[in-house]
């Protein structure tokens, strides 16, 4: 009984010991956890807290690249990179291009010779023919003004156009009918009369003085012909165009003026005599051209200049070899490959009028019949002379080609077909006033719509002071229209104008959309952008949090 009793004694001494150990490895473990989150924070060091004046020196260095940036960089890169536009009066300009500045009127005088009638009746005569000529004006350009001739005798020379300002003397001699024909050397009327159809003093009405209205309008007729086609095709609103000539006078004026060379000053004429073998090897060019040319050039001198040069091309072969020429041979019978044909000298147009010697003659065509030359619109003109029984061509044998080239240069120049050469080359100087004018305005038209579609394109300084130019010497042209001043003024007019318009450096930016500018920042603006608005947002960021805390410990 004593050995059980101790194993039962031994027994329950031994169990509470094993739950204390229990208990006591049970606490130690949960005695080891928070003492191993204590270490892992002190292994991780948080950043010690920034200095004020840290914080201050990064806000300067923020600070200072957003100054250089907005303060020194963006007014460089404006600076160096704005389009100039130089100021243009661009409300101007499209008044003279709408044709509201200036209102083209040619006055053309007329003196009325009538010595058989007293002063007294050509007085009345006058009066009368005047008032008719303003019931039928339809074209207000023109403005005829009838001045009584107070000279004794009539100059019918080739000079009177430039020694007096009288366009047209009309000639009243008393006949039998009334009948008028025109001179055909001189700028002379002739209109003959029966005593009777002279108007009595104080009579408003004539049947003579209508019929002499009409004559004194078909005599400038294809002035009015023309200036009409040209107001009619040029960029004027239709509101202030006159009317213009009907369809089929129209569609001949087309021809004409596309034949017809582009106003110069100075026009470079170049004599060439081709030969086909080695004969002939010498021509009298010179004193043909001053025997049978220069009378009119000299009466074309107040309206252009000529300088002149010769040469001699021999073993010339044409562009055609057949010889008999058909109408389709004829435009390309000029070698211009092989021949050495002089080019514009001094910026002056060339007019080439080549004699070509040979066995080619122009066959019998309806176009150019029998003749032996033709005309090349705005080049000049080719004769066909068959070869000489000599070694020298003389100046007797170049009479027939050298009249045909002054007569192919009056067309080239655009002058009229009818009248006599004084009064043609009056309406000439008239005519090449109204297309230089009108060119004049429809380019400054053209250069201030330009402008304004294109707001990003440069205009520079040069262009304005050709804008200026062209204006002033257009407001000249209209002051003086009529006479080879106004004439000059309008060719300066149109020269300054086509020179502002066709400007080099406003034209190339013509070619540089906006599109282009964006593809060119964007790589730079990427590298150099992304870096200073991070540093600005984090400084934004850290100058908040700072308002935060101080809040907090307030």
């Amino acid at each position: 009984m004593s050995s059980s009793s101790e194993n039962r004694h031994d027994g329950t001494v031994h169990q509470p010991e094993l739950a204390a150990s229990a208990v006591s490895s049970t606490s130690t473990s949960t005695s080891n956890t928070p003492t191993n989150n204590t270490s892992n924070l002190s292994m991780r060091k948080l950043p010690p807290p920034e200095k004020p004046e840290d914080i201050q020196k990064r806000s300067f260095i923020v600070g200072s690249f957003w100054f250089v940036v907005l303060f020194l960089g963006l007014p460089i890169w404006w600076k160096t990179t704005t389009i100039y536009r130089a100021e243009l009066p661009l409300n101007q300009m499209m008044g003279w291009a709408d044709g509201k500045a200036c209102d083209p009127v040619f006055p053309i005088r007329i003196d009325i010779d009538a010595p058989a009638l007293q002063d007294e009746e050509i007085q009345n005569l006058v009066q009368i023919t005047k008032r008719a000529l303003d019931t039928t004006n339809d074209f207000p350009s023109h403005r005829l003004e009838l001045e009584i001739s107070r000279s004794a005798n009539i100059i019918q020379t080739n000079d009177l156009v430039r020694d007096s300002n009288t366009t047209l003397t009309v000639r009243l001699t008393p006949g039998d009918i009334a009948a008028s024909f025109l001179h055909s050397h001189a700028p002379v009327l002739e209109i003959t009369y029966s005593p009777n159809s002279i108007p009595p003093s104080g009579a408003v009405t004539s049947d003579f003085a209508t019929y002499l209205a009409t004559q004194l309008r078909e005599a400038f007729a294809e002035e009015r012909d023309v200036m009409s086609y040209l107001f009619a095709t040029s960029s004027m609103p239709s509101e202030r165009r006159p009317q213009g000539p009907p369809q089929d006078v129209a569609s001949s004026l087309s021809k004409r003026m596309t034949r017809s060379l582009k106003y110069s000053r100075t026009y470079h004429l170049t004599f060439s005599l081709f030969t086909s073998g080695p004969v002939p090897s010498s021509w009298d060019i010179d004193s043909a051209i001053d025997e049978y040319m220069r009378p009119i050039l000299d009466m074309l001198g107040p309206i252009h200049n000529f300088t002149i040069d010769t040469q001699v091309q021999l073993y010339a072969t044409p562009g055609v070899q057949s010889q008999v020429l058909s109408k389709e041979d004829l435009s390309s019978f000029i070698n211009a490959a092989e021949w050495p044909l002089s080019p514009s000298i001094g910026g002056a147009p060339t007019v080439n009028f080549i004699v070509f010697i040979g066995n080619q003659t122009i066959g019998s065509v309806p176009e150019t019949g029998a003749s032996q030359s033709w005309l090349m619109p705005q080049w000049g003109s080719a004769y066909l002379l068959p070869p000489p029984s000599t070694n020298h061509v003389p100046s007797e044998l170049l009479k027939q080609p050298v009249l045909t080239f002054t007569s192919h240069l009056l067309s080239l120049l655009g002058t009229p077909q009818s009248g006599p050469l004084p009064m043609r080359l009056s309406t000439l100087t008239r005519i090449r006033s109204v297309d230089l004018l009108l060119r004049a305005s429809s380019s400054l038209g053209s250069l201030a719509r330009l402008s304004l579609a294109l707001p990003s394109i440069s205009i520079p300084s040069s262009v304005a002071d050709g804008v200026a130019k062209s204006m002033y010497h257009l407001q000249l042209a209209c002051s003086n229209l009529g006479g080879t001043v106004g004439l000059e003024h309008a060719r300066i007019a149109e020269a300054e104008a086509e020179r502002a318009f066709f400007e080099k450096s406003m034209v190339g930016q013509l070619y540089f959309p906006d599109e282009h500018k964006v593809a060119v920042y964007l790589p730079l603006l990427g590298p150099v952008g992304v870096p200073l608005f991070i540093g600005l947002l984090n400084q934004v960021k850290a100058w908040k949090n700072a308002r935060r805390e101080k809040a907090k410990t307030a």
